[in-house]
């Protein structure tokens, strides 16, 4: 793939690792720190940048979900099941966050040259399939119908979806984040979003369709592969791969001339958060 080849190969980049680090602390930082570098990113003030994030057991709400007519009851059932939830700043609908999830933000810069979204889909499908070669030629990307949080670019094995891709634009910086379920049951998981949006919805009609999940169409990476593949070995495997594509990458953390703009974009987020889930407890 042209295109892919042209972003990495021979390329200098950034590896932001927080798969360790971000784990406690809420995923809305995760969004800020995405923010923060598709500014930096698009302005060509830091490398384009690879950033491996996980956080435990929180649910990401979209949007329309915070408009079911009883997500209080919904986020109850989450609670109930160890799940806090927020409401993130991009599109798309609820997805599940744990330490079995790995996290993947690909953030380039269209200032040069425009990259349409179907592109920077495209960008991550074949990122993935570097990553795990051994069902590369069977990962395909359409969607699940029953699966939560369903697009044009869910991957699959066999009908079984094990990643989800979405995108964040802004000040010419793109964000192309997947989540990768790796570890333990996809269905299981599922089964949570099913159950949150049976109680969010009370089988009221609603003007916005939200998806029918069916838990058996999810699975993890381990699951597909029939392996033990942990969220630890496919970081250091996202590592070897990003030194063996491209000629330079650099481990850089959050940088401190990057501090304050990182706590704009948090802020943001917070503050944006705490608005949606004020309409929600009203």
């Amino acid at each position: 793939m042209s295109g892919f080849n042209d972003l990495f190969v021979n390329k200098e980049w950034r590896f932001w690792d927080q798969s360790m680090s971000g784990r406690s602390r809420s995923a809305l930082e995760s969004f800020a720190a995405d923010d923060l570098l598709c500014e930096r990113v698009g302005k060509g003030e830091s490398l384009p940048t690879i950033r491996t994030w996980v956080h435990e057991n929180t649910v990401v709400l979209g949007i329309q979900d915070h408009r079911l007519p009883h997500i209080a009851d919904g986020r109850d059932i989450l609670q109930a099941h160890g799940y806090q939830s927020i409401v993130r700043n991009s599109g798309g609908l609820a997805v599940v966050l744990d330490s079995g999830v790995l996290n993947i933000s690909i953030v380039v810069s269209e200032q040069n040259s425009s990259i349409d979204i179907n592109a920077g889909y495209d960008i991550m499908v074949e990122f993935v399939r570097h990553l795990f070669p051994q069902i590369a030629d069977s990962i395909e990307a359409y969607e699940i119908v029953g699966s939560y949080c369903p697009g044009s670019y869910d991957l699959s094995v066999e009908g079984k979806k094990f990643a989800g891709i979405s995108q964040r634009r802004l000040r010419n910086g793109i964000a192309v984040q997947i989540y990768l379920c790796i570890e333990g049951s996809g269905a299981e998981r599922a089964a949570l979003i099913r159950d949150f949006y049976e109680a969010g919805l009370k089988e009221e009609q609603t003007k916005f369709v939200y998806p029918v999940i069916v838990p058996e169409v999810m699975a993890s990476v381990s699951e597909i592969i029939g392996e033990n593949v942990t969220v630890q070995d496919t970081v250091i495997h996202a590592q070897r791969l990003m030194n063996h594509l491209m000629q330079n990458v650099h481990m850089q953390s959050l940088q401190p001339e990057e501090t304050d703009l990182y706590m704009y974009y948090l802020t943001r987020v917070v503050e944006r958060n705490q608005k949606m889930l004020a309409k929600i407890e009203v």
